[in-house]
């Protein structure tokens, strides 16, 4: 590898000859935006972290099977999508079985440290605006997220969810508005 700012495809090709830093050279491209994506389906930046490190290791497995004609970035969006779906399913399972409490009910709790009055009205509108979007339907959160947040093309985010440009449309706008309407009430 001698180019400095090799493209994923030949990153990908290089990690599959046995190259690990070409496989870390693109988790270094990768994991801020899967994290971001996380973050916000989850709603929890622990949470989040683990969910970047389970989509790396599967997308590793699954390396030889990724297609070098379709982005890498998508390709790893996809996975970290159902990943988080992985997560929601076994959250779901284990309210069920345990009757917890979500841990988002959690996070009026007041900081021991004391900050400024300021800091914690923003850290209360930003905890606000999380609950918020992670209390959109998936269907609406995933555009959102991949086209306000991760900031991919229409045709990037329609890859990514497997649906058609005026879908991803659609929806970008039903989860805006519902978005708006959430943070008004």
């Amino acid at each position: 590898m001698n180019d400095p700012n090799p493209d994923d495809r030949v990153l990908v090709a290089h990690a599959l000859a046995g190259q690990q830093s070409a496989y870390a050279a693109l988790m270094r491209r990768h994991r801020d935006a899967v994290w971001r994506l996380a973050r916000g389906h989850v709603g929890d930046g622990d949470v989040a972290l683990d969910i970047v490190q389970e989509s790396f290791v599967s997308a590793f497995a699954a390396l030889a099977r990724y297609d070098g004609t379709r982005s890498f970035r998508v390709w790893i969006a996809r996975i970290a999508l159902n990943k988080c779906r992985d997560w929601a399913r076994r959250r779901a399972v284990r309210s069920f079985f345990t009757f917890a409490r979500p841990i988002d009910d959690a996070l009026d709790i007041a900081d021991s440290a004391g900050t400024p009055e300021d800091a914690l009205q923003s850290q209360r509108a930003v905890a606000r605006i999380n609950a918020a979007i992670a209390s959109l339907p998936a269907n609406l959160k995933n555009v959102l997220l991949l086209r306000t947040i991760e900031q991919m093309s229409q045709a990037e985010a329609a890859q990514v969810l497997g649906i058609t440009e005026k879908a991803v449309e659609t929806r970008l706008y039903r989860a805006r508005a519902r978005l708006a309407e959430i943070l008004r009430d």
